[in-house]
């Protein structure tokens, strides 16, 4: 099993992932390599969710001689992806190539970064826009953003999810690199979700950004810095 447990969250151990994610790290990785590793590790998440959370059914298999016993992975088609754009865009297109039928919703959330973070470590939060497929109580929602910092920013995001959504077979949190803080924030905050993170790195600096990190997620993608 490569997904491991710890106090906060499930961290996902698989050795292409921490092996992308170190390329994603590295500064000199420009912004088609970087996409293109966010892609990579989404679709490796999506898999590592798959092995270690869903379950599968034995059914019956005609092949080209004679009948056997085959088995499947059961719910793949109850699967809704959460995007938090902008930075998880192609973190989603990874994750659609192992949920490939799964339903997808958008919010656009982002921290107030000229009001500065709280002393309690928040930061204030604009949704600018919210579009959500329906919820069914047989779905495994997964809500994606590369980077869960303070936490704010994903709590937001997550009351929306919540106030349309009611039950549901599952809710997962993933992210590429998270900081110990926001770990506990989501975790107090929304007790049902599971989190799922790359990595777990040391701690936020004084302006709220995770060391090491891998700096601004949605900058280096989309090259707007």
């Amino acid at each position: 099993m490569t997904i491991e447990d710890r106090d906060d969250a499930h961290l996902i151990t698989h050795a292409l992932a921490k092996d992308t994610l170190s390329r994603l790290r590295d500064v000199e990785t420009e912004q088609v390599a970087f996409r293109k590793g966010l892609v990579k590790l989404g679709r490796i998440c999506g898999y590592e969710i798959i092995d270690g959370a869903m379950e599968t059914e034995y059914v019956p298999v005609e092949t080209p001689l004679e009948e056997t016993t085959g088995e499947r992975v059961k719910g793949l088609d109850d699967v809704v992806i959460i995007n938090v754009l902008r930075a998880a865009t192609p973190f989603v297109e990874g994750l659609l190539k192992a949920f490939p039928r799964a339903k997808q919703g958008v919010i656009s959330a982002g921290r107030d970064e000229e009001a500065g973070m709280t002393a309690d470590g928040e930061f204030p939060i604009t949704i600018d826009y919210v579009k959500l497929p329906e919820i069914r109580p047989e779905d495994t929602v997964i809500v994606a953003d590369p980077m869960l910092a303070t936490g704010s920013t994903m709590c937001a995001v997550l009351d929306h999810v919540l106030d349309e959504a009611g039950d549901f077979e599952d809710l997962f949190v993933l992210s590429a690199v998270s900081a110990p803080e926001g770990l506990v924030r989501v975790s107090e905050s929304v007790p049902e979700a599971d989190l799922l993170t790359v990595a777990i790195d040391d701690r936020l600096d004084d302006d709220g950004f995770i060391l090491p990190g891998l700096g601004d997620a949605g900058d280096r993608a989309f090259r707007t810095v």
